[in-house]
């Protein structure tokens, strides 16, 4: 089943959201912005672009110089990625021209996908380019109408055999200081990784709940200004994201802004490195269904080709650390026992979690372990640790933070660390890959105590 995002669930919206930074006015002519000419593109370059070093020389009108650049790994991460970008005018001609970094011949890629974003007065540049060669980097402009960004890099993920790093976090929607502040802590952990010799960052999921309020264009952004915190060093590399829709994350932005389909339900496969998966899912419709038998045949065909590391993120919690369990429990944590899943990322908590392994409703060494729960920004809660899930050996916090996963090159061992935004790590665990093995009892609810 595929859906039409404006039909995606929102789940609750916080009454007490702030003001639109930029508000549209639909009253005149359509979907205008309320700030044009100087105002429009001041207000745009003024904010993390310019810090980032991203954008090319201001212009004081609303004009196609390509703004909040960005990259983003869906389907195989060592040969493919979409890079995208966005315009305060219309342009009618979007290019992207890149090569292998020091390599002589460029190539030009016009983006397949081009648009206004609902609600209008942003415009997105989506250029998709498949056959590149794993692990190596590569060297870019984006140009909209004549108009030609700073150059840029941006690299494929490794090949078999080298070690790397996976970032993981989400629920940036709310506390913006703090968000920009873990966007430059995440800015940091790629360019130290190479300093420190340590294995390099290739990739950041994002576990969802972007933004506050998924149909307001201003809140995204605002988000996408931010994001170009990220961006690292004075080459300007690009860190790929690879999304989850959160339940602030309805309406159809999202998926413009990731360049899914309009009627995508935003679950897929995206083969990170050889032997490590990650199925991102979709709290935000049925979890059931049609969702539920991809995910079964997804794993079933992991499994049988024997990837040692299959890992998945979702926004809701099964096994939450503050609210109830989402559907995921009985949807899904069947299906990631049977197939020896060894570790699953969630958001929507608003806490620091990591459950013992779990397997038939109980810790087990051969189980699943749960990381999360969402400190991209958001105001931190307190975990209800009663729960027996949360009990020792369990970790559980109350900071910003974000999770860094490293996969050793031969791919029998992950390390994990939680590192709260002043750069301390709060928490380090590891994982061994292991044979799978078979669930035999039924799931049921976690018994989550008297303060349930």
């Amino acid at each position: 089943m595929r859906m039409n995002p404006r039909n995606v669930s929102g789940g609750h919206h916080d009454a007490g959201a702030k003001a639109d930074a930029l508000r549209v006015d639909r009253s005149v002519g359509g979907a205008t912005p309320s700030f044009r000419g100087a105002a429009l593109i001041a207000l745009t370059l003024g904010m993390a672009g310019i810090a980032a070093g991203v954008l090319a020389t201001p212009v004081a009108r609303a004009d196609t110089t390509p703004i909040h650049l960005r990259a983003v790994f869906k389907s195989d991460a060592g040969r493919a990625i979409t890079i995208s970008w966005s315009t305060a005018a219309a342009a009618a001609d979007s290019v992207l021209r890149w090569r292998p970094v020091g390599g002589d011949a460029w190539q030009e890629t016009r983006c397949q996908r081009t648009g206004e974003y609902y609600s209008g007065g942003l415009w997105f540049h989506h250029a998709r380019l498949e056959g590149l060669e794993p692990g190596a980097d590569y060297e870019a402009t984006a140009t909209s109408d004549g108009v030609v960004s700073k150059a840029f890099r941006f690299a494929t993920t490794p090949p078999a055999g080298q070690p790397f790093q996976l970032i993981a976090g989400g629920d940036s929607r709310s506390g913006v200081t703090h968000r920009r502040r873990m966007n430059g802590l995440i800015r940091r952990l790629v360019e130290q990784a190479p300093r420190q010799g340590r294995p390099p960052v290739v990739a950041f999921a994002h576990g969802g709940d972007f933004v506050n309020k998924g149909a307001r264009l201003s809140q995204w952004w605002a988000w996408l200004d931010d994001y170009q915190l990220t961006t690292s060093g004075d080459r300007r590399r690009l860190l790929p994201i690879i999304p989850t829709r959160g339940n602030h994350d309805y309406g159809p932005v999202f998926n413009q802004v990731f360049d899914f389909p309009d009627d995508d339900a935003n679950y897929y496969a995206t083969a990170i490195a050889p032997g490590v998966t990650l199925l991102t899912l979709n709290t935000e419709t049925s979890t059931g269904g049609d969702q539920r038998e991809w995910l079964a045949e997804q794993l079933a065909g992991l499994a049988s080709a024997g990837v040692p590391w299959v890992l998945c993120q979702y926004h809701k919690p099964a096994y939450p650390a503050v609210k109830v369990p989402s559907g995921a429990l009985t949807n899904w944590v069947p299906l990631f026992e049977r197939h020896s899943v060894k570790l699953c990322l969630e958001s929507d908590g608003h806490c620091i979690k990591r459950t013992p392994p779990l397997r038939a409703n109980k810790v087990d060494p051969t189980g699943v372990v749960y990381l999360g729960e969402g400190g991209l920004g958001v105001g931190q809660r307190r975990p209800k640790t009663n729960r027996w899930y949360l009990q020792p050996p369990a970790v559980t916090g109350s900071d910003h933070h974000v999770h860094l996963l490293r996969f050793d090159g031969d791919r029998r061992r992950l390390v994990g660390r939680a590192i709260l935004e002043d750069g301390s790590t709060f928490d380090r665990f590891e994982l061994q890959a292991t044979e799978p093995i078979e669930a035999t009892e039924p799931i049921e609810p976690p018994s989550v105590g008297a303060s349930g």
